[in-house]
């Protein structure tokens, strides 16, 4: 299927489908005219990748474990899922330390603008 068919069926945008490709996370067809073609699993690993990227996971360490996660998963799945496991155990906890670190740095803005409203009433 064309780029824009990709898009609709997999609802994601064609830019993104692009920057995937740019990224080396799909390898679409090509039709002998050049355009680009989709196959269904193709766009199966579309949504896989959509659910990962939304997840917060950066495309860095999606690139590391999609082969494994779509393309071969009967070879060394258990290897795989224990260092994907721990990545993304590791990448929630940088993201877990980064929200406290907005907390805190909130919590003193909230109390700069009491201790400001109270000195301009």
């Amino acid at each position: 299927m064309k780029i824009s068919e990709a898009s609709r069926v997999s609802g994601v945008s064609a830019r993104s489908l692009r920057h995937y490709e740019n990224e080396g996370l799909i390898v679409p067809g090509r039709f002998s005219n050049g355009f680009r073609d989709y196959c269904q699993s193709t766009i199966d690993r579309v949504l896989v990748i959509r659910s990962l990227l939304e997840s917060g996971l950066p495309v860095r360490l999606i690139r590391e474990v999609l082969p494994q996660l779509t393309d071969e998963p009967d070879v060394g799945t258990d290897v795989v899922c224990a260092e994907f496991l721990h990545e993304v155990q590791s990448y929630r906890d940088r993201l877990a330390a980064r929200i406290a670190a907005l907390s805190d740095q909130q919590a003193a803005l909230d109390t700069y603008l009491q201790q400001a409203r109270r000195t301009a009433s």
